[in-house]
């Protein structure tokens, strides 16, 4: 799962990150509105950490940037501001969730997964697709009942293609999916090859039918 923290306080940015990091997120950042801004253009992200303060601009201009580009990214205002009206209007205009600085690290990762299986599975942690069972909490994944090893990188991967099912998805959009800002500099998407083919062998082992389909010249495509 993919997270943009946008935050002008580098050492929080970085704390977060980190926390996060541990907790099997791939964690972008921002510390100026601009930047934000050129990111939240280019990519799509599961949930975005927003501050209202910002050195060129607010976070609530954010927010509107976002409405007006209809992205669907999941929103949590992260501000030193506690004030009932920012939080009424960050609200009102698509932010998901409200939390107050200082914060603990396990209540922000907790909110943040939270929205992201409100967002992409319906509320539950637990997401299945016919014998194959991934319990999202646990970070374990399951074939007919029989536990599978998977990597992180491997379970990322699982997870991004389940939750766009029937979708043919673009090397490019792996690519920053599972390394974010460091797949706008690599030469070649050789590492998602290995990754998809050592996938595909870990589920057949462990007895599940092959779901993801190469489709040449465009992507690969999860599907029964």
């Amino acid at each position: 799962m993919k997270v943009l923290i946008v935050e002008d306080e580098t050492e929080l940015s970085q704390s977060i990150a980190k926390f996060l990091s541990s907790e099997a997120f791939i964690c972008e950042q921002a510390y100026t509105y601009d930047a934000a801004l050129d990111k939240i253009c280019m990519h799509d992200y599961d949930c975005i950490l927003l501050d209202i303060s910002l050195p060129d601009g607010t976070g609530l201009q954010l927010l509107e940037k976002l409405k007006a580009l209809k992205k669907n990214n999941g929103v949590i205002i992260v501000s030193a501001k506690n004030s009932i009206d920012d939080k009424i209007s960050g609200l009102n205009l698509g932010a998901d969730d409200y939390l107050a600085k200082p914060f603990h690290m396990a209540e922000l990762t907790a909110r943040v997964q939270a929205i992201v299986r409100r967002r992409n599975f319906n509320g539950s942690n637990i997401l299945e697709f016919n014998e194959i069972r991934i319990d999202t909490n646990a970070f374990t994944v399951h074939v007919s009942g029989k536990a599978v090893a998977l990597t992180r990188k491997e379970y990322e991967l699982l997870i991004f293609l389940i939750s766009n099912k029937n979708k043919v998805i673009s090397k490019n959009a792996i690519a920053e999916h599972l390394t974010g800002d460091a797949a706008e500099v690599m030469d070649n998407f050789d590492f998602i090859y290995a990754h998809m083919k050592n996938l595909k062998k870990k589920l057949a082992d462990a007895g599940s039918q092959d779901y993801i389909k190469t489709v040449y010249g465009l992507g690969y495509k999860f599907t029964a």
